[in-house]
């Protein structure tokens, strides 16, 4: 199948409907702590708290997309409100004497956890700098270069942080590279970083060279440090929709660079890997783990479906399809769109249940938790609303 210019009309429609009335009015503005800063994110369907802890990486991502939002849809006063009201709980409780981020903080700011990544940092990251780009602050554009400098001392300098695991068998993961190359890009796309294109760079050839399987057609989550597969369980376990989130991110990098043909096979050959390995023939989906080798996997949510592939699949399809033309990637892009939208979505409420079963039956009614917030989903339907808006 393809898409002809009414269907790819009708998805910009449907994606602009989707997050500017469902989505986004499911988190705003009752999510913003009013007393405290940040945001309340942690919600069941209805919209009513479970929790009023606060995981600092969420702050981090609802203020870049309440900025973004402010940035490309509508200049509305509101969300460039709600925006500062996370950068400065963020600047105000979440990085600890040591210059590091908490992961877990309470409602007014205590800290609970630290982790031994960095992801709360890139997220802050990118939210700064789009915060800064709409109000025009410097003091939080220069916090968000110094920010991002850190995270490349953070994933160039070993020991900079403590290890997860002892020296017995080192590894290394494709999340890194990953979150680097977007991080990169945002910043680069908001306020500019002289350092952006040559890391991403780096970090797309360390993908290509060391994560990327030609032989056995895979995208590997985990290999040792000279890119080699570590024949252990933790090892062999494939994450197909955080491979395809990183084709996406390639394959943005490739439009950027006015349609980079090297980047583009990379991309969609990152994307055919992973959703051979990851769609599931018999009920739909993105399964959440695999092995490599397709030997039994440890974790024991390994064959439920969680919401965030599916928004990234989304992504890297249209993506895919825009880019080549390929009527694969169309047909792909209905598949998972179809199946995600149907068994995700809550047409009562609105936003979308975090977590099935793999028949696709709802396995918890949570909207919003340590890991899930306003972010992967609203991202989905921003990013492809202007990616189709491009294609007049």
């Amino acid at each position: 199948m393809s898409y002809s210019e009414t269907d790819l009309h009708t998805l910009k429609t449907f994606y602009e409907r989707q997050l500017l009335q469902d989505t986004v009015p499911f988190w705003f503005p009752r999510s913003v702590d009013e007393e405290h800063g940040g945001y309340l994110f942690m919600r069941d369907q209805d919209g009513s708290l479970i929790d009023d802890d606060k995981a600092v990486w969420i702050q981090g991502r609802a203020a870049w997309l309440l900025a973004t939002l402010y940035n490309t849809v509508e200049p509305k006063q509101e969300w460039l409100d709600a925006s500062r009201s996370g950068i400065n709980f963020l600047l105000d409780h979440c990085f600890d004497t040591d210059g590091q981020m908490f992961f877990h903080v309470t409602r007014d700011g205590k800290p609970i956890r630290k982790r031994r990544y960095f992801f709360s940092e890139t997220f802050a990251v990118i939210a700064m700098a789009a915060y800064a780009k709409a109000s025009g602050d410097e003091g939080i554009a220069q916090k968000a270069r110094e920010l991002f400098g850190k995270c490349i001392e953070y994933a160039t300098v070993p020991g900079l942080l403590p290890a997860k695991f002892t020296s017995t068998r080192p590894s290394k993961g494709i999340g890194v590279p990953m979150i680097m190359i977007n991080t990169a890009q945002q910043l680069r796309e908001t306020i500019g970083d002289e350092r952006c294109d040559g890391y991403i760079e780096k970090w797309i050839k360390e993908i290509e060279t060391d994560f990327v399987k030609h032989d056995i057609k895979c995208v590997m989550e985990q290999v040792a440090p000279d890119g080699s597969i570590i024949d252990h369980i933790d090892g062999r376990t494939l994450n197909p929709g955080h491979a395809m989130e990183g084709a996406w991110f390639i394959l943005h990098e490739a439009k950027y660079r006015n349609n980079d043909a090297h980047l583009i096979e990379l991309g969609c050959t990152m994307l055919d890997y992973m959703w051979e390995r990851g769609w599931d023939k018999e009920h739909g989906g993105i399964l959440y783990y695999r092995d490599v080798y397709d030997k039994p996997v440890q974790e024991y949510w390994q064959d439920m479906k969680f919401w965030w592939p599916h928004n990234e699949v989304i992504i890297a399809t249209l993506l895919a399809y825009t880019l080549t033309g390929n009527e694969k990637y169309a047909r792909w892009h209905k598949m998972v769109h179809d199946y995600a939208y149907d068994k995700f979505h809550d047409p009562v409420n609105g936003e979308w249940f975090g977590y099935l079963h793999r028949d696709g039956s709802l396995a918890q009614t949570a909207k919003g938790n340590l890991f899930k917030g306003p972010f992967h989903l609203p991202r989905q339907e921003w990013y492809c609303m202007q990616l189709l808006k491009q294609l007049k």
